[in-house]
């Protein structure tokens, strides 16, 4: 049998490319930096080929090693799901969980989630990341999450996915103003910049554009907010109105505002919620289950709400 690469080396490549710096990536992996360089040259000695390019002061990979890198994430990633394969073999809803969510879902539902798992399932362990769904697909690719709870629809190309819930866009206004709303809203009528929306890299603006058919850009105003507290602090000071999800109503954001909620024009616009994990992973199970968890929280919140 062929002298393979070790593992532990590959890791360390990956770590390296990762942080693009050899002290991060030794902290990263728990050894000296010594240790990681020592294992990278290992490595290249194994495969034959250079893999970095080095001077005193600064490094790059080669194009191979790019490519060694690459594969090299898949391999490490396959490996962590064999791994989990065996360790629960016959025991689904058990082990660790790296759950990635975005904002505008995890602080109104990943509370529920925690609690209701740790009351029915106290062997299985959630950890927790929120990001934009850019940024948490790739941890996902990476290797680095092994779930993610998103707004749908989302490009999910090489990925499975499990819709668990539907969640519904209101309008809100100050009470001040809401006798400047016409009962059904135009959107026509309503002054220039005076809706506000999130930041492009949060998918529910692109959600809110599309649902409610939001194709005149000079009705949005400029300002992108970070988060929905900011929108709710926007509006609350009479500026104009936002869109907010079900869920983020349900959960109290309003508390402590004169903000009214209204239905927005024609269809009810909305954004499903769903599960995605990678196709490769042994934990299917699990996480089909955890997906049916998710859907009785949300559909008993919407039955209190109503």
């Amino acid at each position: 049998m062929k002298h393979l690469p070790s593992l532990k080396n590959l890791f360390y490549l990956v770590n390296l490319h990762q942080e693009q710096n050899f002290n991060r990536a030794a902290k990263v992996c728990h050894v000296s930096q010594s240790t990681l360089s020592s294992g990278i040259q290992n490595l290249e000695e194994q495969l034959g080929h250079q893999l970095i390019e080095r001077d005193h002061k600064s490094f790059m990979f080669t194009a191979i090693g790019e490519e060694v890198v690459l594969r090299s994430r898949k391999l490490l990633t396959d490996v962590d799901d064999l791994v989990e394969l065996v360790r629960n073999q016959g025991e689904p809803m058990t082990g660790e969980i790296r759950l990635g969510c975005i904002p505008t879902i995890a602080p109104f539902l990943l509370s529920r989630v925690v609690r209701h798992c740790q009351q029915t399932y106290p062997q299985l362990s959630l950890l927790l990341k929120e990001d934009t769904t850019d940024r948490l697909l790739e941890s996902l690719g990476k290797g680095e999450l092994d779930l993610l709870l998103l707004a749908l629809p989302v490009d999910t190309r090489g990925y499975h996915k499990m819709k668990v819930g539907v969640d519904p866009f209101k309008m809100v206004v100050h009470k001040d103003l809401q006798a400047d709303f016409h009962n059904p809203v135009d959107y026509q009528l309503l002054p220039d910049e005076s809706i506000f929306l999130l930041q492009s890299e949060h998918c529910i603006t692109g959600h809110a554009i599309s649902a409610c058919q939001l194709s005149d850009s000079a009705k949005v105003n400029p300002f992108a907010a970070t988060s929905l507290h900011t929108l709710v602090q926007m509006v609350n000071s009479k500026l104009g109105t936002t869109f907010l999800p079900q869920m983020a109503i349900d959960s109290g954001i309003l508390n402590d505002t004169e903000l009214e909620v209204i239905n927005p024009p024609g269809e009810a616009p909305y954004r499903d919620i769903g599960l995605v994990w990678r196709q490769t992973t042994s934990r299917i199970s699990t996480f089909r289950n955890l997906g049916l968890e998710i859907e009785k929280l949300l559909s008993q919140a919407q039955q209190k709400a109503a």
